[in-house]
């Protein structure tokens, strides 16, 4: 746990999706399996505020998002949200899209890796939460669909018009977006969407575990440059790595590695 906390403690309890933590892996489920896992107003927020939290709690190396049934996230609710969004005023809708893009900005700036698990549709802005991940992991039931200009808005929502043209190229990106077109999972490994899967329950489990019981501390300062990076000029990413590696040089988990390798036996990472 961080020993940088303000008066509030920790959400004990999160209404809009299932929460876990065990052994350094926290997973979340979106669990509304009947809408194939359509995102509400409260689960868009809740999203957010754990991501927020999730860093500081100390209990958690590596998050998983799932869904629950035959669907990863269909995207948001069509009656719960996109009915009640055509009464909003404009302020009203501008601090909608603001709060749905602050969920993947904390998903791409969350210093944990984060495992999306699709087994089955992604749509909307479920396949911007896949996209934001950073590892998506397909069973071959698996598809993405950006559907957004479908119901006659921007293909470009919630950064993925800046996240899918780095992922799979602008020409493809320019295609997905636009024409809205379901993706199989056979196509999306194809252009790099994600990694097709025998058993995903278990694939997911074991990169997770892997994660967890790994050099913590490496795995989430390279997810953090991979994100700084993407902006940078070479010479300020290069300049930005090598303080960074200098920084880690000094780590326990560097220093635990060195000693392993002269005693000749496996380090026992301790993510600091």
């Amino acid at each position: 746990m961080s020993p940088f906390r303000a008066s509030p403690g920790f959400t004990a309890t999160w209404e809009h999706f299932g929460f876990e933590v065990a052994d350094g892996v926290a997973t979340v489920t979106l669990n509304r399996p009947d809408k194939l896992n359509a995102l509400t107003f409260e689960a868009y927020a809740d999203l957010r505020d754990l991501l927020a939290e999730l860093p500081h709690r100390g209990d958690a190396k590596v998050l998983v998002l799932r869904g629950e049934g035959r669907g990863f996230c269909s995207g948001g609710d069509v009656e719960e949200i996109i009915g009640e969004l055509r009464g909003f005023t404009p302020a009203q809708l501008l601090e909608f899209t603001r709060m749905t893009g602050a969920v993947v900005k904390a998903l791409r700036e969350c210093p944990l890796p984060v495992i999306a698990a699709v087994n089955g549709i992604a749509a909307g802005a479920g396949s911007v939460l896949a996209l934001a991940s950073d590892f998506r992991l397909l069973a071959k039931t698996a598809a993405f669909a950006f559907l957004f200009t479908k119901v006659g808005l921007a293909g470009a929502d919630m950064g993925s018009a800046y996240l899918l043209p780095r992922l799979v190229g602008l020409g493809r990106a320019t295609e997905l977006l636009i024409l809205g077109d379901k993706v199989p999972a056979e196509r999306a490994e194809r252009i790099g969407l994600g990694t097709i899967v025998d058993d995903l329950p278990a694939a997911t489990t074991a990169l997770a575990r892997r994660l967890a019981d790994g050099p913590a501390l490496a795995y989430s300062t390279t997810k953090v440059l991979l994100t700084r990076e993407q902006d940078m000029d070479l010479g300020s990413a290069i300049e930005l790595e090598a303080i960074t590696q200098a920084l880690l040089m000094k780590s326990a988990d560097h220093a635990e590695f060195y000693n392993a390798w002269r005693s000749g036996v496996a380090p026992v990472w301790s993510g600091q």
